[in-house]
């Protein structure tokens, strides 16, 4: 008898509490990082306008910010393992990188090539890039965060960092394809993906260890320093 009741409080656990506590722990993170979205059962849904731009400069038919958002959810697709390494010529493999390499694959996908653009401003303005130490290093130096915030604070436009669950109008303000970047704690950086939870708050792609993912953005517990959109 007491051999049941021990079975049938591990069965309530894993049947019940486990589940639970992945669906409300940090936003659901665990789920997300599963690839399993679930949106809490009693959050009210909330209709966020899309205003994103519907420029298409790559002519596939498909606007450049989605461009961005397919190419870096194949980081998420692929399961591209989280490692941080330094790579002759500046590329890593398909299967590995990291968080800056889920923007500039993402930005590809729309036909911007960011370690051209971010190389030539690095050798142009060299002191302005603090992961630099004054010695330019195509090898590495566009995939530093400091380095990618410096430039997009120069050719990005600069959106706001405040998140507002439920509030439509400044969720709106949150688009496909725009770039967020933390300094604070951890240097990281993602994109914003196409893909909303009931509150109205976007999800967030990006790579920590040990894998890409595709989580909400609230999930990520670091302030947000730099929200940014592509000049299309």
């Amino acid at each position: 008898m007491k051999l049941k009741k021990i079975f049938l409080t591990v069965c309530v656990v894993l049947v019940v509490v486990v589940p639970l506590f992945s669906m409300f722990f940090r936003d659901g993170l665990i789920l997300d990082m599963a690839g399993i979205h679930l949106d809490h059962p009693f959050s009210k849904k909330v209709k966020v306008e899309e205003n994103y731009i519907r420029v298409d400069k790559n002519q596939n038919n498909v606007a450049d910010p989605l461009d961005i958002v397919n190419a870096a959810r194949k980081e998420v697709e692929n399961r591209t393992r989280y490692k941080s390494a330094y790579y002759e010529g500046g590329y890593p493999p398909d299967n590995e990188g990291v968080c800056t390499d889920v923007i500039w694959r993402g930005l590809a996908g729309a036909g911007i090539n960011l370690k051209e653009l971010m190389d030539q401003d690095i050798h142009d303005h060299t002191s302005l890039y603090p992961r630099v130490g004054g010695k330019p290093d195509p090898h590495i130096d566009y995939r530093r965060v400091p380095n990618q915030y410096v430039f997009f604070q120069r050719f990005a436009e600069s959106l706001t960092t405040e998140l507002i669950p439920y509030d439509s109008k400044n969720l709106a303000e949150w688009q496909p394809g725009d770039i967020v970047i933390y300094l604070e704690g951890t240097d990281h950086v993602g994109i914003i993906s196409d893909k909303r939870s009931k509150d109205g708050i976007p999800y967030l792609i990006h790579n920590i260890p040990p894998f890409a993912s595709e989580i909400k953005l609230t999930s990520y517990k670091h302030p947000i320093v730099g929200h940014y959109r592509w000049k299309y």
